[in-house]
């Protein structure tokens, strides 16, 4: 079934249910909690007619054109506006040949490495700051893909290919710089290395395997997870120099700061000062209303 927007499939979920009796354990919600490839869908079973299970699939057409043709064909759709259809039709070679290799890049790691897949979706974000538990990583990773796709829809100087990519792979380092629960902790790599080392060093990995990709464009893409920190003092070798590197670092740097306010508001009700937090460098509290 598709719908036209979040609300309406929540909605049309609730219709099914009411007409149907749905089977217990049988519904998955890939609409709140995406796939690591960001596949999203409301899957639920029912019972139809004489009792036979019927299994039913809700999403929106946004969501439809990312599951059936992938991630960089929908950035095809939407660059053209929706003038062009989702599967190549041949028209424009260079732009196609460009998604097909940040396609492969990015099919390298969330498509056909289970092992990563595995990782990335259960990996914490951080030690101890931002998103530090099961599934942080991927839930980090997808809101600075949304907030950058509301760059891309805002501001033209985007490439919107290019900053999709960078957001997906910009913390992958990450499934290498912090070890598996209950640990999370530091790796000798991580000390020493880093995440965003060693995410570029997964970059070159899944370059060397995709025969013909573009120099510049992988220097350009490196360049996003280089200095997705913004500042050499937060750990960047280099600051962004390229329109969709500071978008993804603003990006970045909003949500880790806005889930770190929301784990530091947890469980305080009311609104007396905090007092002063040294990542913030400012006393803090809720606001009155």
């Amino acid at each position: 079934m598709l719908v036209d927007s979040v609300k309406d499939c929540y909605g049309t979920l609730g219709v099914v249910h009411s007409m149907w009796r749905p089977i217990p354990g049988r519904f998955k919600d890939y609409v709140a909690v995406p796939k690591s490839n960001m596949y999203q869908s409301l899957h639920t079973t029912v019972l139809y007619g004489n009792g036979q299970p019927l299994e039913i699939q809700i999403r929106t057409f946004e969501m439809h054109r990312i599951s059936e043709y992938g991630i960089a064909a929908h950035w095809r759709y939407k660059e053209s506006g929706g003038s062009k259809p989702a599967p190549s039709a041949g028209g424009d070679k260079t732009f196609d040949a460009k998604l097909s290799w940040l396609r492969q890049l990015l099919e390298y790691y969330f498509v056909k490495d289970e092992e990563f897949i595995r990782v990335f979706k259960g990996h914490s974000a951080a030690k101890t700051v931002h998103h530090g538990f099961a599934g942080g990583l991927l839930e980090h990773t997808l809101s600075v893909v949304k907030m950058c796709r509301y760059f891309a829809d805002t501001y033209e100087i985007l490439n919107r290919d290019l900053l999709y990519t960078a957001a997906m792979c910009h913390d992958i380092g990450k499934t290498k710089e912090l070890s598996a629960f209950p640990d999370n902790d530091y790796t000798d790599d991580g000390q020493l290395l880093g995440h965003i080392i060693i995410g570029v060093e997964m970059m070159n990995d899944a370059i060397r395997e995709i025969p013909g990709f573009p120099e510049k464009l992988g220097s350009e893409l490196k360049h996003c997870i280089i200095s997705h920190h913004g500042e050499l003092e937060y750990g960047s070798p280099k600051k962004p120099a390229l329109a969709e590197a500071m978008a993804l670092n603003l990006a970045d740097n909003a949500d880790a700061k806005m889930q770190t306010l929301t784990e530091i508001f947890k469980n305080k009700p009311g609104n007396d000062w905090l007092g002063y937090n040294r990542m913030f460098e400012t006393n803090l509290r809720r606001s009155s209303i």
